[in-house]
């Protein structure tokens, strides 16, 4: 049987054939992207294309019937899929004789009468096994997927319900199918909303917002109100030729003369790093419902307010009412860099000079690093990396001796590596096992080798075998250098490259879209070459054991995971206020002892201020010196600080 994949659905501004375009935007303009928003998702192609490169994809749509479909697409909870397809063949062999709900108001409209005795029976039937408990609730969104997806198909229409066709063919069959899902595994960290948008932005976090909202005045809740009737499924009274039941809770002000002032509220409410926007270039063509509603000008001045914005164009043929002849339409990315103009630190050429971490870590101080090596004091003998993780700021400081300390082992063995080994054996030992597990090799052999492209990436081609190179790492319970070069392999072909074990101590990031490509290699030769020439002492002690007693002059830095902060490093509570009380009390013994220390750490975060670490400053009159942080989602023009990350740089000299 076949499948319904999540683009077998027509949709008005569907984005299914500008998915290379968008993705060729954001792959190249976009760094450290780990949480993407689509805020208003549509048929959610557009956050399907990066379900299986980002660690979260968050999506949103006001509709029920594409909310639905996104807890069918992007939803984790258990499925049992034999029961599902035994439904899914159940009804599409189907003979309804008897009249109900849908059938005595659409019959012989969109479809025939025999498919709406056959539509209202499936949806019923979903809805009463479902309130039986007989279904869960991504089981139901998927059931009720199919069946939109089917009605879809087979619809007597040009693509949306706001007419039917007078004289259309009403003779094609409704046939089900299963979807093509991906693995649960892929879906772990995504959340999915039915909420106003500007509403919604206003609490919410992400490194990408993808904004494409309604351009003209066609709201889609006329355009696709007999699919929410479906997904609703409260059987309200329809009226008018098309059968169309009350949808004033549902209109969009986007397609109202005050889109213009929806969008600045919803740009100044954004915390993020990019905010990328989709909109077309109709502003003065077309017919009255075709015009776009917000001009380029208030476009760039409301996201020029936020930080500096790109322009991308591509030739595309919109939907139009017909009634004109549109020239030289095109699809426009704007892409913002937020709060890039406030920031001297964000170009390259700033940082050039300074070895990037092959390890990816959230939150990494590879872009910070002018900032903070310009604080740090002129002279120390010894430095302490008390939080070692990917050692970017370690790597790349110049002194007699350099202490590398982080509890996690798995992590302080593979900065080991990199110490130990020359760069060309560190490659030739991944590249060993990429053969062995006959996983890809962009590097060598191009994406057209592996039937891929760039913009789609090789994650669907490694993905069974990645899977078995993570089991075989898991399953090694004794330390060992082939198990380090197992866990550098899979960082490398991880999710964004990066690094996440569970609680039983098993790695278990998902696949990524990448290989080992130029990027990789260079970033593991720059940086085995920085520290080789180095005297680097390794420990894996909690901070508080550190031995620090034979170290001539120390500098301490610490980059503990942040007790307001979000990233992998410290979910499941693993840094407590506890551990931070205990952190502080060592910086005050260290203080006692006259050595210099330099805590990074977050003042204020998502509303939440941490007044015991301003307490503590205070108390001991340290320096609170905040750190312009180019990873962060630190903005200081938006007009709701109560979203405002900042992370400060605390010193005791």
């Amino acid at each position: 049987m076949s499948k319904f994949n999540i683009k077998n659905r027509r949709y008005l501004g569907s984005k299914a054939k500008l998915l290379s375009f968008i993705s060729e935007v954001v792959n190249k303009e976009c760094e450290n992207i780990n949480i993407f928003l689509d805020l208003f998702g549509g048929t959610g192609n557009v956050a399907w294309n990066f379900n299986n490169q980002y660690t979260t994809i968050m999506v949103n749509d006001i509709l029920m019937s594409n909310y639905l479909s996104y807890i069918a697409w992007f939803g984790s909870q258990e499925i049992d899929e034999g029961k599902i397809s035994d439904l899914i063949v159940k009804y599409n062999e189907l003979e309804i004789l008897e009249g109900n709900y849908f059938s005595n108001n659409f019959s012989n409209t969109f479809f025939s009468e025999l498919n709406c005795k056959k539509i209202g029976y499936i949806r019923e039937d979903i809805e009463k096994q479902f309130n039986n408990g007989e279904l869960n609730e991504r089981e139901k969104a998927i059931l009720i997927t199919s069946l939109l997806y089917a009605m879809d198909r087979i619809a007597n229409t040009v693509g949306h319900y706001d007419a039917y066709r007078m004289n259309g063919d009403l003779n094609k069959n409704l046939v089900l199918e299963e979807l093509d899902l991906p693995t649960r595994e892929v879906n772990l960290n995504n959340i999915i909303y039915r909420e106003d948008a500007n509403s919604l932005i206003r609490r919410v976090v992400a490194d990408l917002v993808y904004i494409d909202p309604p351009y003209n005045s066609r709201q889609y809740c006329d355009a696709y109100h007999l699919l929410e009737n479906v997904a609703l499924w409260e059987k309200p009274e329809v009226f008018g030729v098309a059968k169309k039941m009350d949808r004033s809770n549902l209109k969009s002000k986007y397609c109202t003369h005050t889109a213009p002032k929806q969008f600045e509220d919803l740009i100044n409410n954004i915390n993020a790093r990019y905010i990328l926007v989709s909109y077309n270039n109709m502003g003065t063509k077309g017919a009255g419902r075709s015009q776009a509603k917000i001009s380029d000008d208030d476009i760039m001045r409301i996201l020029s307010a936020k930080g500096k914005v790109k322009v991308f164009e591509k030739e595309f043929n919109q939907f139009n009412t017909g009634k004109t002849d549109i020239e030289d339409h095109k699809e426009r990315l704007f892409l913002c860099f937020v709060g890039e103009q406030a920031t001297e630190y964000e170009s390259e050429e700033k940082i050039n000079g300074y070895a990037k971490s092959p390890l990816n870590y959230t939150g990494g101080k590879y872009k910070l690093l002018p900032q903070l090596l310009e604080k740090f004091p002129p002279h120390f003998n010894s430095f302490v990396d008390l939080f070692g993780g990917g050692f970017n700021v370690g790597a790349n400081i110049e002194c007699n001796t350099i202490v590398y300390n982080d509890k996690q082992k798995e992590v302080a063995r593979l900065i080991k590596l990199f110490y130990k080994y020359d760069y060309s054996i560190i490659i030739k030992k991944i590249e060993k096992n990429i053969v062995k597990y006959e996983l890809s090799n962009t590097y060598e052999n191009g994406y057209e080798y592996y039937n891929c492209e760039s913009d789609s990436g090789v994650g669907s081609y490694n993905k069974e075998k990645y899977t078995k190179l993570r089991e075989d790492y898991n399953s090694l319970k004794r330390d060992s250098e082939e198990k380090d070069f197992l866990l550098l392999t899979l960082i490398i072909f991880s999710f964004n490259n990066q690094i996440r074990f569970n609680s039983n101590g098993e790695f278990n990031m998902p696949v990524g879209k990448r290989d080992f490509n130029s990027s990789s290699r260079k970033n593991i030769k720059d940086f085995a070459l920085k520290i080789k020439n180095k005297t680097i002492l390794f420990q894996n002690k909690d901070f508080n054991k550190i031995d620090y007693s034979n170290l001539e002059n120390p500098f301490f830095y610490c980059d503990p995971p942040y007790y307001l902060g979000i990233a992998s490093y410290n979910e499941n509570n693993g840094w407590t206020i506890k551990e931070e009380r205990k952190l502080l009390k060592f910086l005050e013994k260290l203080n006692e002892e006259g050595i210099p220390f330099a805590l990074s750490n977050v003042i204020e975060h998502k509303g939440k201020v941490h007044d015991e670490l301003k307490q503590w400053v205070d108390k001991n009159h340290f320096n609170l010196i905040y750190i312009k942080a180019s990873y962060s989602n630190s903005n200081y023009q938006i007009k709701d600080k109560e979203a405002v990350t900042r992370e400060v740089l605390i010193t005791n000299y």
